[in-house]
C-alpha cells in the first residue's frame, strides 16, 4: 500500500511536519534497503509476442534476403580461412565476396541450438537463452560517463567496475554484461584483461567476452578457463560476445576473428547488424529488414562452419537517423517496427533474438532520455526478446554511460520483469472471496485479502514519487535524478563482493600480469 495510507498521514492530505517526513522516507529507504534488493532470476515471459508482419510479409523479406545473399552477396573481408571455409561449403567466393546459394545458410543454421544455457561463476545466476526467456544487461561501449558529480568525462577503470557492481546488485538485471564502458587511462591492448577480470571479480552472473581483437578473445576464453575448467568451457557456453557486421553487408577481418575464436570454442556469438536506417540500410522498414536477414544468415551460419552446434544468436542494433542533421534517433516508431519483425524472422529460423534496451539521444537523463527509452523498452519486451543489451545506463546515443540513468532504468526494468509475468489467474489472484467480503459501495483498504497482499500487490518503485506535493516539498522537492543519485552512492557503499575462491583469484592475477609483461603498452 502507498504511504498516504500509512498511520502518519494526515487525513484529508494535508502538510505533514518535519519529522513525520521523515520517518516517511525512513520507511522507504528500510523497505528497499540501503542497497539493492534480492537478484530476480532471468525472465521466463507469460505474455505473447507482439508481431506486426504476416506470413505474406514475412516470405516476402525472406525471399528478397535470399536475392541479396545469391546476387549481391556479403564480403568477408582479409580473411583466407573464412573465404576456403565458404568455398568448401558450397558458396561461389568472387574475391572477398560471398553468393551463396539459395538454402545454404538456412541448411547449415540447422546445427545451431534454439535455446542453451549461459552459465555463471555461481550456478545460481545462469541464464537461459532463447525460448521464453528474457535476459537484461547494462549498457555496451560508450568511452564516457556521466558520474554522479553530473560531469561528462571520459571513462576511468574504476567507472567500469563501478558499473559491474551496480550490474551485480541490480535485481532486475540479469548479467554484469561486457564493456559497460570503455576505461580509456589503461592501454587499449591491455584494458580487456581488466575489463574481464572485474566481471569475474566483482559479480558473479553472466558475462561477456573482448571482441576488439582474436587475440583478445583468446584471453577471455583463457580466464574463462582458470574460472570454469577447460572441459566446461569447450561444452557449456560462459560468454556471449557481440559480433557486428559492418552494414552494409560486410563482416570484417576483426570481428570474423573474434567470431571464429569463440565458435571453436563453443561460446555463443550474438550475430548483429549495426543499423542507422538511411546510412547503413535502406529508409524503410521492409528493406531494413531484408538487409538485416542477409547479414545475419551469412555470419550466423558461418559460426556452424567453424563448429556444429556453436550457440549463435539473430541479433539487430536498428535505430533511425535525423534526414536533417544525420544524427541517429531514438524511440521512434520506424526501429521498433524493424525489431518486431526481426524478432519474428528469429523465430521462424528458431534462433534467439537480441534486440532493444533503454535507448535515447538525451544528453542527460531527463523527459526525453525517459520517453524514448520506454518507448524502445515496451517494444523490446513485447517482441519476445531473449537477450537485451544496453538495458540500463545509456545516455547521449550510446556515447555515454551514465550512473543516474543506469538507476532509473534498472528500476523501469523491474517493472519490465513484472509486466512479463502476465495476468495471474490463480484462485487468490481471482479474489472472489475479497468482492464477496466488500459486497456494493464499500472498499478494499481493510479486507483481508487486501491486508494478505497487500505488500507483494503491485511493483514498488524504490525512485518513483508518488506521495503529496506536501511530502514531496518536506523532503526536499527532489527530482528523480537526484534520488537516482543518492540510490546509488547507497548501493555503491554498501555493495559487498561475491565470494571468488582465492586460488582462482591468483591464478587470473597471474595470468594478467604474464600477458600484459609480454607486450608494450599501446594507445590505438
Amino acid at each position: 500500500m502507498s504511504d498516504v495510507t500509512d498511520q502518519d498521514a494526515v487525513e484529508g492530505g494535508g502538510r505533514r511536519s518535519r519529522g513525520e517526513g521523515r520517518g516517511a522516507a525512513a520507511r522507504r529507504a528500510s523497505r528497499t534497503g540501503g542497497g539493492a534488493g534480492p537478484s530476480l532470476p532471468y525472465i521466463q515471459r507469460k505474455i505473447r509476442e507482439y508481431e506486426v508482419l504476416d506470413e505474406e510479409g514475412l516470405e516476402l523479406i525472406e525471399r528478397n534476403a535470399d536475392t541479396i545473399l545469391e546476387e549481391i552477396g556479403i564480403e568477408f573481408r582479409d580473411d583466407a580461412e573464412a573465404l576456403e571455409l565458404w568455398k568448401q561449403a558450397g558458396a561461389d567466393v568472387r574475391g572477398q565476396r560471398v553468393h551463396f546459394p539459395k538454402g545454404l545458410c538456412r541448411e547449415l543454421l540447422k546445427t545451431a541450438p534454439s535455446e542453451f544455457t549461459w552459465h555463471a561463476r555461481n550456478p545460481a545466476r545462469s541464464a537461459q537463452v532463447g525460448g521464453k526467456a528474457t535476459i537484461f544487461a547494462p549498457v555496451y561501449g560508450p568511452p564516457f560517463v556521466r558520474d554522479l558529480e553530473g560531469v561528462r568525462r571520459y571513462a576511468t577503470i574504476e567507472d567500469f567496475r563501478n558499473f559491474v557492481k551496480l550490474a551485480y546488485m541490480a535485481p532486475s538485471i540479469h548479467s554484469s554484461g561486457g564493456t559497460v564502458c570503455e576505461p580509456v587511462d589503461i592501454p587499449v591492448n591491455k584494458r580487456h584483461l581488466d575489463m574481464v577480470y572485474s566481471h569475474i571479480k566483482y559479480s558473479d552472473k553472466p558475462f561477456m567476452g573482448s571482441v576488439t581483437a582474436p587475440e583478445r578473445a583468446e584471453d577471455t576464453i583463457a580466464m574463462a578457463k582458470i574460472v570454469f575448467g577447460d572441459e566446461f568451457v569447450e561444452n557449456n557456453c560462459v560468454t556471449l560476445n557481440l559480433i557486428n557486421a559492418n552494414s552494409p553487408m560486410v563482416f570484417d577481418e576483426t570481428m570474423v576473428g573474434a567470431l571464429k575464436v569463440y565458435a571453436r570454442h563453443n561460446q555463443a556469438c550474438v550475430l548483429s547488424p549495426f543499423i542507422l536506417s538511411g546510412a547503413m540500410s535502406p529508409v524503410t522498414v521492409a528493406g531494413t529488414l531484408t538487409q538485416i536477414l542477409a547479414e545475419v544468415l551469412a555470419g550466423a551460419s558461418f559460426t556452424q562452419l567453424i563448429r556444429k552446434g556453436a550457440p549463435v544468436l539473430f541479433g539487430t542494433f536498428a535505430a533511425s537517423i535525423s534526414m536533417q542533421s544525420g544524427a541517429p534517433t531514438f524511440g521512434t516508431p520506424e526501429p521498433s517496427l524493424v525489431s518486431y519483425g526481426a524478432a519474428q524472422l528469429a523465430r521462424r529460423l528458431k534462433l534467439p533474438f537480441r534486440t532493444g534496451g533503454s535507448l535515447c539521444g538525451s544528453k542527460v537523463p531527463d523527459a526525453q532520455a525517459a520517453h524514448e527509452s520506454a518507448n524502445t523498452l515496451n517494444m523490446t519486451l513485447l517482441a519476445g526478446t531473449n537477450f537485451v543489451l544496453h538495458a540500463a545506463g545509456w545516455l547521449e546515443g550510446g556515447l555515454v554511460s551514465s550512473y543516474e540513468k543506469f538507476m532509473i532504468d534498472q528500476d523501469q526494468l523491474g517493472m519490465m520483469q513484472k509486466m512479463a509475468e502476465g495476468v495471474d489467474l490463480s484462485e487468490n489472484a481471482q479474489a472472489l472471496d475479497a468482492i464477496r467480503e466488500v459486497g456494493p459501495g464499500s472498499h478494499y483498504l481493510g479486507c483481508a485479502h487486501t491486508q494478505a497482499n497487500f505488500q507483494t500487490a503491485f511493483y514498488r518503485s524504490p525512485l518513483a514519487d508518488n506521495n503529496s506535493y506536501e511530502q514531496w516539498e518536506v523532503e526536499g522537492e527532489k527530482r528523480i535524478e537526484q534520488r537516482a543519485n543518492a540510490l546509488c552512492r547507497s548501493w555503491l557503499e554498501h555493495y559487498e563482493a561475491p565470494y571468488l575462491d582465492p586460488a582462482i583469484d591468483d591464478a587470473l592475477k597471474a595470468f594478467i600480469d604474464q600477458r600484459k609483461d609480454s607486450m608494450p603498452d599501446a594507445f590505438t
